[in-house]
């Protein structure tokens, strides 16, 4: 195989024209080049490789194999536990996939197995002081569409709020105006927010939909225009609902759900 020039502009490294073609993520693509089930014009690739838009890229049924036994699962996550690794004393909330805590109701015919947590990675975060859906995958496909730099999932979340000191009735309390400021017009660390759908669900709770993620934005956000966070709860993300999945318990992706 005749190799690209590294500074050809028409050219991308394999991995990252893999994880745009949508077959696995970046650093799924690296294993299973080092693995040899990768090839490239039909010659074997090597990690690191240049390749153009026209090059045909082939991957070998094992790899296939592999990622169809990839799981992806959705917990009820409780206040108190991190997402990701443990910090400050605190348990990520990976511990709590368990076979004690897999959903009664769930409808996916996959059962426990150890192996399942090999990998398994938060897809996105949900702060310590927040409830409701997370996402917990071992499919790199999945972590990019959730949050890849050019995600769009939108994220929805149920928010209670207090304004200066009053907790009930709050909507009618806070200034319209304010309500704006949050659906667009704010900045966190120096650079804008993009557009937020935002509205009254009830006169204490707010309804926030997202499609980025920065850290601990809805909170922050709500401080800017005076309101205080009392509770906050994802409740969706893309297509995929919380429902009726119990506090502290996960579930599997079922085959036929998508992002």
């Amino acid at each position: 195989m005749t190799h690209p020039p590294p500074d050809d502009p028409t050219t991308s490294r394999l991995n990252k024209r893999m994880a745009e073609l949508g077959l696995c993520s970046r650093r799924e693509a690296d294993e299973w080049i080092a693995r040899g089930w990768v090839r490239v014009n039909g010659r074997p690739a090597l990690v690191g490789v240049q390749v153009r838009p026209q090059d045909r890229i082939e991957v070998d049924p094992a790899a296939r194999g592999q990622q169809s036994r990839q799981v992806t699962i959705l917990l009820h996550k409780p206040v108190g536990y991190v997402s990701g690794q443990a910090e400050d004393g605190h348990q990520p909330a990976v511990t709590l996939v368990q076979a004690r805590s897999h959903w009664r109701g769930d409808p996916s015919r996959l059962r426990f197995a150890h192996e399942q947590l090999r990998g398994l990675a938060p897809a996105g975060r949900l702060d310590i002081d927040s409830t409701g859906l997370l996402v917990l995958t071992q499919d790199g496909r999945v972590a990019r569409q959730l949050i890849g730099e050019d995600s769009q999932a939108e994220k929805e979340y149920l928010v209670r709020v207090a304004y200066a000191d009053v907790e009930t009735q709050v909507q009618r309390a806070f200034p319209a105006e304010g309500l704006l400021r949050l659906r667009h017009g704010l900045s966190l660390d120096g650079r804008p927010l993009k557009p937020a759908r935002v509205d009254w669900q009830n006169p204490e709770q707010l309804r926030f939909v997202l499609t980025e993620g920065r850290k601990r934005q809805i909170r922050r956000m709500c401080e800017l225009v005076g309101l205080k966070v009392m509770g906050l709860k994802r409740v969706r993300i893309g297509r995929v609902a919380l429902g009726q999945l119990p506090l502290g318990q996960w579930r599997y992706l079922g085959e036929n759900e998508r992002f």
